[in-house]
């Protein structure tokens, strides 16, 4: 990877040992906000109607591992990938759950099933977690990734080791953003995102979110995470880059006066892809 001049690299850091996006104009909601768009969610036109349907077609990668020039992605499903860069088996904010909770029985419910079943998956060698929300990172995945998988090498932002450990994850380097680990073959580096942190009442951004930037001898691979669309995806570019394949998030970014500071919208999306590759 190129080197690279951060400014103000630990802007995202308070002194409480919190974390915070370190750019002008980005708003955090408060309890209020989060009831108007609950509100708003619930009465908006179409509410109500059962939702969509998506067909699957029978997934397509190598097993055990590709060629060493291959590069395949497969959609799994929300922001769980499979990718194959040469024969390295990547796979990102791993999700195979029924429901995004602490629960089983209460919360968002997928609205389709995994696009790749987790027994059929093949070794994995790398994973990457973007943040701890339920929908990213789902505690029964974990448990049964860590055991089929004992040697996979997961990567965190910062605060996470805790939580994994204790899932049973044997593995695994917690970077900062702009850190870089070496694995196997691959540089791997965190890269910022827009984005905030919690999995209960009391840890709100008490742990770290990002992107990650995955770079072999034949191809680079950009995971964005979840994030709204913030300045520093051109110097990610710039540092890590260019990249064969980019993964960038589109949805729930709808009402955009709640949503705008933590997910991008295709046009967003698009800009993003656009600073990606200048």
């Amino acid at each position: 990877m190129k080197n690279h001049v951060v400014a103000s690299a630990s802007d995202h850091r308070l002194p409480d040992g919190r974390f915070r996006n370190p750019w002008p104009g980005v708003v955090e909601h408060g309890f209020a906000d989060v009831l108007r768009w609950y509100r708003e969610r619930r009465t908006r036109p179409g509410a109500s109607a059962p939702p969509p349907t998506f067909p699957t077609v029978a997934p397509s990668f190598s097993h055990p591992r590709a060629d060493p020039a291959a590069l395949s992605a497969t959609w799994v499903g929300h922001s769980t990938v499979l990718v194959q860069l040469g024969t390295l088996n990547v796979l990102t904010d791993p999700m195979w759950g029924e429901r995004a909770s602490p629960f089983r029985w209460i919360g968002p419910r997928r609205w389709a099933p995994p696009g790749v079943a987790l027994d059929a998956l093949p070794p994995i060698d790398l994973v990457l977690l973007s943040h701890n929300h339920y929908d990213h990172l789902d505690a029964p995945t974990v448990r049964a990734l860590a055991a089929r998988h004992p040697e996979a090498h997961w990567v965190a932002p910062l605060g996470l080791t805790p939580l994994l450990q204790r899932l049973g994850v044997r593995r695994i380097s917690e970077l900062d953003w702009w850190d870089e680990v070496t694995v196997g073959a691959a540089r791997v580096a965190c890269t910022p995102a827009q984005h905030f942190s919690a999995r209960g009442l009391t840890d709100r951004m008490r742990t770290l979110w990002c992107g990650w930037a995955v770079r072999t001898e034949t191809h680079a691979l950009f995971f964005a995470g979840d994030t709204g669309l913030h300045p520093l995806f051109s110097t990610i570019g710039q540092a890590y880059g260019p990249f064969d394949l980019s993964l960038l998030p589109i949805g729930a970014y709808d009402p955009r006066w709640f949503m705008r500071p933590v997910h991008m919208d295709p046009e967003e999306a698009a800009q993003a892809f656009r600073d990606l590759c200048a």
